[in-house]
């Protein structure tokens, strides 16, 4: 089994590509998928997150909402190492299981898609790094496109990931998302013909 953990910054093409190898046939873990997993109510990392940013992170049924988190988070550095301190660890135990299931289920090829695979350590879970890039005016587009987003609020969630630059020194392939759709595809076919000649 080959394991690509795929990360790159917020929208820099990362679901797109997963839902390419997808297609191929890939099995994806989405860690933001995961996250929720580890988020669920009365669980011990949910207690964790309640009793560091209080009952106010929390919805009417109790649930994290991510949203009023991520508006504490990415505004103050010190609560994002927090949060990841919390987040991180059992996020990483719930992935390595997921990757041991799909490996005793003889599947072939596996994508972690992380947008934190590098920050949080993960990359000892992959065989190999692909990284998304994509030029911060485009993911200013997107994220005011996509999310309705502010300047302020979508620079601030830039800037509390890593660098493309920083990202790109651990990847063993760099995918640039800044062109055509079909552009794009071809690259993951070129990826994919590489990859299975690998194997």
């Amino acid at each position: 089994m080959v394991v690509i953990g795929l990360t790159g910054g917020i929208l820099s093409g990362k679901s797109t590509i997963s839902g390419m190898l997808a297609e191929k046939g890939a099995v994806v873990i989405d860690a933001d998928q995961i996250g929720h997993e580890a988020y669920k109510p009365h669980t011990k990392t949910w207690q964790e997150l309640v009793n560091t940013f209080g009952d106010s992170i929390l919805t009417q049924k109790n649930e994290v909402d991510r949203k009023k988190l991520g508006d504490i988070v990415f505004a103050d550095p010190h609560a994002l190492e927090r949060l990841n301190e919390i987040v991180h660890p059992r996020m990483r135990a719930m992935t390595r299981k997921e990757i041991d299931r799909l490996k005793g289920d003889g599947v072939a090829v596996v994508v972690l898609e992380a947008a934190v695979l590098i920050e949080a350590g993960w990359t000892g879970l992959v065989d190999m790094v692909w990284v998304t890039v994509a030029p911060e005016n485009v993911v200013l587009k997107r994220l005011h496109d996509r999310g309705g987003l502010s300047e302020d609020q979508a620079r601030a969630r830039i800037r509390s990931q890593i660098s493309s630059e920083e990202r790109s020194k651990h990847a063993d392939e760099i995918i640039d998302t800044d062109c055509q759709l079909s552009e794009v595809k071809d690259r993951v076919e070129e990826l994919w013909e590489k990859l299975l000649n690998r194997k």
